[in-house]
């Protein structure tokens, strides 16, 4: 299938469908497996006018930087596509580390979805599933990298690559990126390897036991980083306690942020 723009590399039996604009990747990539679409398949966008992010959020989506989603079909119990972000979230700093040298060693995930460098958001991801008619179980895998502008305005620290002298156009970031991304999915195996993903991803995420602040809702909780429990779910210690977090926002240190706007373009 042809991109329609520079030459991508992909890997082995992965297509790739390039928009020069959509609402979302990851509606088109839903959209496409609803009509029998044979997976693994890129559908990637110059920009998107109606990107969404987690907890109901608008992504802001302008030109030049990186919105693709990957569309996979999946035979693994449910409860094991609760990895999938974390392998999203591998792959994303392993492209940025690939594409950029010069930052790697400044990379950091932040639970559950977001690639940190220097302490402020960098990209992002959305996973999202449905269950097909014909069985099996669908699944997209939306990530947005700043390559080349982040928004300005927000209650958070934002950056993106071109702010740290890196200038890399979305045809190699997404090169980098199925290439990471089908290597962490060959590791997870359907949910039987996600011990080694669990370990790699504490690797490059905060220290245990550094303090974070978790808002879901109008609940705000500070503790500590606990890790991550055997389905990848969050741990908080406070007070001797322990708490499972399965969804929230985390912010590293005691604040918490808030608002309806995120802070990577992608769906």
């Amino acid at each position: 299938m042809s991109t329609g723009r520079a030459f991508i590399t992909l890997p082995g039996g992965h297509r790739a469908l390039f928009l020069s604009e959509t609402a979302s990747t990851n509606a088109e990539a839903m959209a496409l497996a609803l009509e029998g679409a044979e997976p693994p398949l890129w559908v990637w966008a110059a920009r998107q006018t109606k990107g969404r992010g987690r907890l109901g959020r608008d992504w802001d989506s302008p030109e030049g930087n990186l919105y693709a989603s990957l569309l996979l079909r999946l035979n693994c119990p449910a409860h094991a596509i609760g990895g999938l972000p974390l392998i999203a979230g591998l792959a994303a700093r392993d492209a940025v580390s690939s594409a950029a040298e010069s930052v790697a060693g400044r990379l950091r995930l932040k639970w559950p979805n977001d690639i940190m460098l220097d302490g402020a958001k960098l990209g992002g991801v959305l996973i999202e599933s449905l269950v097909l008619s014909g069985g099996g179980r669908a699944v997209v895998i939306g990530t947005g990298l700043n390559l080349a502008s982040a928004p300005s305005g927000l209650n958070r620290a934002v950056t993106s690559l071109r702010e740290h002298g890196c200038t890399i156009a979305p045809e190699q970031a997404l090169t980098v990126l199925a290439e990471a991304s089908a290597r962490w999915l060959a590791i997870w195996d359907d949910g039987a390897g996600f011990g080694q993903i669990r370990e790699a991803w504490l690797s490059h995420a905060v220290p245990l036991g550094a303090p974070i602040s978790v808002t879901l809702g109008g609940e705000k909780i500070a503790g500590r980083f606990g890790g991550l429990d055997e389905t990848g779910a969050l741990r908080l210690r406070k007070n001797g306690a322990e708490r499972i977090i399965t969804a929230g926002d985390v912010a590293i240190g005691w604040a918490a942020p808030v608002g309806k706007k995120e802070a990577t373009g992608h769906e």
